[in-house]
């Protein structure tokens, strides 16, 4: 599915390449003009066959960083809108997202340091796609902004944090089995410790978590509401290493 969006939505009529999408990327790409007369089938059939293997790298290069513009563009924006919309990018694996539709996300705007990542809205985290060919697409193709802008725009997108989840029924206990839970709840449990037992106290403190930013600057809301959560993991903390 990546692999396809890829394609499908960096490919369009040349005024697409505007020079807004092009700003910066000569000083980022080798061979900026001739990568780019390769990527618009404008380079002259009798280029050297050594240049030409290392302008396929370099071309592949500015696809990508051109892509990662056009997304967050009017355009982009209403393209990856549809995908979302297909669900070409996959649902999230976590139970109680129920199947909320995800978003590819850079978590470098740096070529060559991370690959793409799927995002979840509903959860706000990041998953690593299914597929070992998408997930060996650059994440710098895609930005760290896209998916936050995406919602930004279309704010009816974004999913409640909580959907309706139908309550476990009770199963029925007979007589017997009530008076044997009884007893079992009366006597104190012991503990069974196998091995060295880990430390939640240094879990917490070495959690990671995905932030939100766009354009580097972490989204208000998302930021409060982190540093909330976060006040309460270290009160917990606190508590816990007493």
């Amino acid at each position: 599915m990546l692999g396809r969006a890829v394609d499908d939505a960096s490919t369009g009529s040349d005024s697409d390449y505007s020079k807004f999408n092009l700003t910066g990327l000569n000083n980022e790409v080798t061979n900026y003009a001739q990568a780019l007369d390769l990527i618009t089938d404008n380079l002259d059939d009798d280029i050297q066959d050594e240049l030409r293997g290392a302008l396929d790298v370099q071309a592949r290069l500015l696809y990508g960083l051109i892509h990662a513009r056009w997304i967050v563009t009017v355009r982009g924006l209403a393209k990856m809108l549809e995908k979302f919309k297909r669900v070409d990018f996959g649902r999230c694996p976590r139970v109680l997202c129920q199947s909320q539709p995800l978003l590819p996300v850079g978590l470098s705007d740096i070529p060559y340091e991370k690959s793409v990542k799927l995002y979840c809205g509903r959860c706000e985290d990041v998953y690593s796609p299914k597929s070992s060919r998408h997930g060996s697409i650059d994440g710098a193709y895609f930005g760290t902004s896209f998916p936050h802008l995406l919602f930004m725009v279309y704010p009816h997108l974004i999913s409640p944090k909580a959907g309706p989840v139908e309550p476990p029924q009770p199963p029925r206990v007979s007589e017997t089995d009530s008076k044997r839970n009884r007893r079992t709840r009366e006597e104190p449990d012991t503990p069974e410790v196998v091995g060295e037992p880990a430390s939640t106290t240094s879990v917490a403190l070495k959690a990671d978590r995905y932030r939100p930013r766009i354009y580097g600057f972490q989204l208000h809301e998302i930021a409060k509401l982190q540093r909330w959560q976060e006040a309460v993991r270290d009160r917990q903390v606190d508590t816990h290493a007493w």
